[in-house]
């Protein structure tokens, strides 16, 4: 966990009564020995048991506490950690061995309700470190009413066996369990080590309505299972209730549908009201599930957003080789929730405003006023446009204001001096909020995002499109004045993550073009020459993020720019249909139908989101051309993130039958809290991340092929968190499907 965590230390250790035991007196049989507890706490050891009253009315887990400090681990050692616990009321515990202090990492936990049956919990897990300073900590605060618990024989000896995560893949035969589209292809993969075809029938009902073979294509190198394909596409009828059977062995259900994608367009656009920072989220428009109270608007506890300093001059030096600071504050209140922290990062914000301001560009009819459950909703202007503005007016406030040392450069971020831990309500937070250091990467992303804005505002509100235009043409003008103030991979150890970014020549270009596109003017065709960047390096394995958005503005010139040179349109329109051209291959080389393929299968963080990107330029090429295999391999890609896959999980939350809900997150956190909920339907998990980051990942998934580097786990933040970026590719896609 990665917080600050008060405790009073009782009494001395003493030698552990196994050998391979960590834990001082875990029967209780020596009084309080080795054991503390929070002040707002007075436990008894007798009979074998720690008992103690737990008070009411405490707001997060940690604010109770029964611990002890000072054990050891050892790197590659597995251990076994188990305990006993009754309570005179059901009650949520969350047991935790975990560092002993920031980033307080967690190694081991399990949340169990207990009652007043006493039972017994254990968790398994190898350790990733070699460290003395961890703790074994139950935390027990966060409810209304007061409780009592009790703890029995706590334990965490080292020598154990750590049996084989073995992940719940369900039926052999994979598919999108969503479903397919009448006129659309159908495929689908069977897990078979078998080496000649064998027979499918396609069910309706218990019926079989088609039948065929399989074909056999080996092993998979992305889940190292040997595959076979189906393709049923042949079959147009529509309906409910149907499903794929080889033998006994039968998928889940899924539909045939010329609707079968259509909530998905609301459903995504519907995930960035409750994750808005500085207003209340109101249950009767979000669902009561995620009402809220507004967070960081100084509030206590909560420091708020509306008067931000700069980062001291201790921490900047740390972060950038040089101290940096300011002496002013901002109201930078609004915006989104980057991700499962309370963090706002502009980098990540600017390509995930972006996303919606194109999936609106690109078809404007298909939004409206009062088409999303949003506060906005009423007042004239398409909803989509409301939520984006929400994000641009927080992005204006990060801007260096006149007179200031970097006016017009943009902060490159605000979240929390520390690490907090989960689950915590954004309203709830005690921490110091900052403003970090500018830089040249988030100064173009407002100049980019902000004339875009601009000429999509026009119609609708003249001065807040003359605002955003004044912004964009400011921030490039200090972009280019300060061209290489770069974020750093050491600005990322506390409190939230770097973002870094020391190329930024694809954001030059990003902002020339949109500034192009809002004003006509030819100084920016200028800009866009000198920054363009090379076509032979822009749509890699993953076509762009908020790191590399020089394919993202290539799509958008290549769709939308008038008055740009002949030969100059079309030569980024044929380095779009090149790079969709290459992504149709991936795609018909995958057993699973993925349209990302990095080179090794190396999957990256976020896998899901660039399979999606990768989607969108292929997209771009059917929008160009209208060839209708662009179209059959963009809907084909969903059937990869909908369950057909090696783990057989649909990734987005409320869709299948199967699907992740436990995504990372410190309120939408349900897996650690019972009163709090999953994350809302149609928010998109990060996916498969070859790099196994968290410890939670680390312990369950050493070794896995590329397709099982995933867990639908709340502390798997390197494989299952939520992004606003990695929702905006999903509202894009789901905009072009509902099309479709």
């Amino acid at each position: 966990m990665r917080r600050t965590i008060p405790f009073v230390v009782t009494i001395a250790m003493s030698t552990p009564t196994y050998a391979n035991e960590n834990v001082i007196n875990g029967d209780f049989s020596d009084d309080m020995n080795g054991w503390w507890a929070t002040d707002n706490v007075t436990p008894t050891a007798t009979d074998g048991q720690l008992c103690t009253d737990i008070p009411g009315g405490t707001q997060n887990p940690w604010d109770v506490i029964v611990g002890q400090n000072d054990l050891t681990l050892t790197e590659g050692e597995g251990y076994a950690f188990t305990f006993t616990a009754s309570a005179n009321a059901p009650s949520v515990v969350r047991a935790v061995v975990q560092e002993g202090q920031d980033p307080w990492t967690a190694f081991g936990s399990v949340v169990p309700t207990v009652t007043a049956e006493a039972d017994t919990y254990e968790v398994t897990f190898e350790s990733g470190a070699s460290m003395d300073n961890v703790q074994v900590v139950f935390q027990v605060g966060g409810a209304a009413e007061p409780w009592s618990l009790c703890l029995q024989q706590v334990s965490l000896i080292g020598g154990a066996e750590i049996e084989a995560y073995a992940p719940d893949t369900g039926p052999a035969v994979r598919v999108n369990q969503v479903g397919y589209l009448p006129d659309g292809p159908k495929r689908a993969t069977m897990v078979s080590d078998a080496k000649e075809a064998l027979g499918w029938a396609l069910m309706r009902g218990g019926k079989v309505v088609l039948e065929g073979q399989t074909a056999p294509q080996g092993v998979d190198p992305s889940s190292s299972l040997g595959t076979h394909l189906i393709d049923f596409s042949e079959y147009a009828e529509a309906g409910d209730d149907f499903t794929l059977a080889v033998g006994e062995r039968e998928s889940h259900p899924f539909r045939i549908a010329d609707d079968v994608f259509a909530p998905l367009l609301g459903d995504a656009l519907a995930y960035y009201y409750p994750n808005r920072s500085g207003i209340e989220v109101d249950g009767a428009i979000a669902g009561e599930a995620y009402a809220r109270p507004a967070g960081h608007i100084g509030v206590a506890p909560n420091q708020g957003d509306t008067a931000v300093p700069c980062q001291a001059p201790e921490s900047s030096q740390a972060a950038y080789g040089e101290p940096w600071t300011c002496d002013y504050t901002l109201d930078v209140t609004g915006g989104w929730y980057d991700a499962g922290d309370h963090g706002k990062y502009v980098v990540n914000g600017g390509i995930s405003v972006a996303q919606l301001m194109t999936a609106y560009e690109r078809a404007p009819d298909r939004f409206a006023d009062s088409d999303m459950a949003i506060p906005e909703m009423g007042n004239g202007v398409p909803d989509i446009l409301d939520e984006a503005r929400w994000q641009l007016e927080f992005m204006l406030k990060m801007q260096v204001p006149e007179g200031q040392p970097l006016a017009g450069m943009v902060h490159h971020k605000i979240h929390d001096n520390e690490w907090t831990g989960l689950p915590l309500m954004p309203h709830l937070s005690d921490k110091l909020r900052e403003l970090h250091r500018p830089s040249t990467a988030a100064t173009l992303n407002l100049a980019a995002v902000a004339a875009q804005g601009a000429r999509l505002f026009a119609e609708y509100d003249a001065a807040f499109a003359d605002r955003l235009l004044d912004a964009a043409l400011t921030a490039y003008a200090a972009a280019e004045a300060t061209p290489d103030l770069f974020a750093t991979p050491e600005d990322g150890q506390s409190g939230g993550g770097p973002y870094d970014d020391d190329t930024v020549g694809d954001e030059f270009f990003w902002a020339a073009a949109e500034l192009f596109m809002t004003t006509g003017d030819a100084q920016w065709l200028t800009a866009m020459e000198t920054h363009q960047p090379p076509m032979d390096v822009l749509f890699g394995d993953a076509a762009f993020d908020w790191k590399n958005t020089g394919a993202l503005s290539y799509i958008s010139v290549a769709l939308r720019a008038e008055g740009l040179p002949d030969d100059q349109r079309a030569a980024m329109r044929e380095a779009v249909m090149t790079a969709a051209d290459t992504y149709v291959a991936v795609q018909e080389a995958e057993h699973f139908g993925q349209i990302y393929a990095p080179e090794g299968y190396d999957y990256d963080w976020g896998s899901n989101h660039l399979h999606l990107q990768n989607a969108l330029v292929v997209a771009a090429a059917y929008d160009l051309t209208g060839e209708d295999r662009y179209r059959a391999a963009v809907v084909e890609a969903m059937d990869y993130i909908f369950g057909r896959n090696a783990l057989n999980i649909s990734y987005v939350t409320g869709y299948g039958t199967h699907y992740a809900k436990n995504q990372h997150s410190r309120w939408l956190a349900n897996q650690l809290n019972p009163d709090l909920p999953n994350p809302p339907k149609g928010a998109l998990a990060g996916g498969p991340n070859s790099s196994i980051q968290d410890p939670v990942a680390q312990r369950l998934l050493k070794g896995c092929a590329a397709q099982f580097c995933y867990v639908d786990d709340i502390d798997s933040w390197s494989t299952n968190e939520i992004t606003i970026n990695w929702n905006a590719a999903l509202v894009q896609i789901a905009a072009i499907l509902a099309e479709y």
